[in-house]
């Protein structure tokens, strides 16, 4: 799904999204309040600039309109993989933005995420992935690594990571996968203004996705493992 189209389907024409290059940003009229709304689009390599772009858009919410919840929209493939933004502190200005995003949550305010096209990478896991609550169309796509590079990286058999990944949903793919692990919190289908509207209400404010990844089958250690090392404190 493109972002107009989006837009339109979750805000009507109350709204005033723009795109400047791959940056998203604007803001909407939803349910008698105002939403910030941030993100990138043409499956954007997230490089130095459309990092720090996002960020700014993330601290001028803070200062200038304090509890205003915050929407990311992720289309990304990833960071970008360019000696110049490597020279410039990628991973920083990636850092950076986590910690704005982190930095809203713990001043009150609410922020979702929403995968509408292709999420890979850090591109995802430092905007989205760590919003209060992290959702994806069904039609999304989802993933940290191809199953060929996974096998180059892990030095295992392609074919051996393929049977993992038809039983178990970390080696696999796909936003299913990510939902049974806890990462995506939930699909909206159909009518997407009222699934923001439940998200708005109903997410909370805690970080529940290694409990979810647990009741949902896909990562069944994580939260107990957790628990163990904060008890062990």
């Amino acid at each position: 799904m493109d972002w107009p189209t989006l837009a339109h389907r979750l805000f009507g024409d109350a709204h005033h999204l723009v795109a400047d290059g791959d940056f998203l940003h604007g803001t909407a009229e939803f349910d008698g309040q105002t939403i910030t709304v941030l993100g990138t689009t043409n499956h954007a390599p997230i490089g130095v600039a459309l990092a720090l772009a996002q960020a700014r858009g993330v601290l001028d919410t803070l200062r200038d309109h304090p509890g205003r919840p915050i929407l990311l929209l992720v289309d990304t493939q990833g960071q970008q993989l360019r000696r110049r933004d490597e020279w410039m502190g990628i991973n920083r200005a990636m850092a950076h933005l986590g910690c704005c995003i982190d930095l809203a949550r713990r001043q009150g305010h609410r922020v979702l995420g929403l995968v509408y096209d292709q999420a890979l990478s850090g591109g995802f896991l430092t905007s989205g992935l760590i919003a209060d609550g992290c959702f994806a169309l069904p039609e999304a796509e989802i993933r940290v690594m191809r199953l060929p590079a996974m096998a180059r990286v892990t030095k295992l058999p392609e074919a051996m990571l393929a049977a993992l990944s038809a039983s178990n949903p970390v080696f696999a793919p796909g936003v299913e996968n990510y939902v049974a692990m806890g990462g995506v919190r939930a699909l909206w289908r159909d009518d997407l203004a009222a699934c923001l509207r439940t998200a708005l209400a109903d997410t909370p404010v805690t970080d529940t996705r290694a409990a979810d990844g647990a009741a949902r089958g896909g990562r069944r250690l994580a939260a107990s493992v957790i628990e163990r090392v904060l008890n062990a404190a």
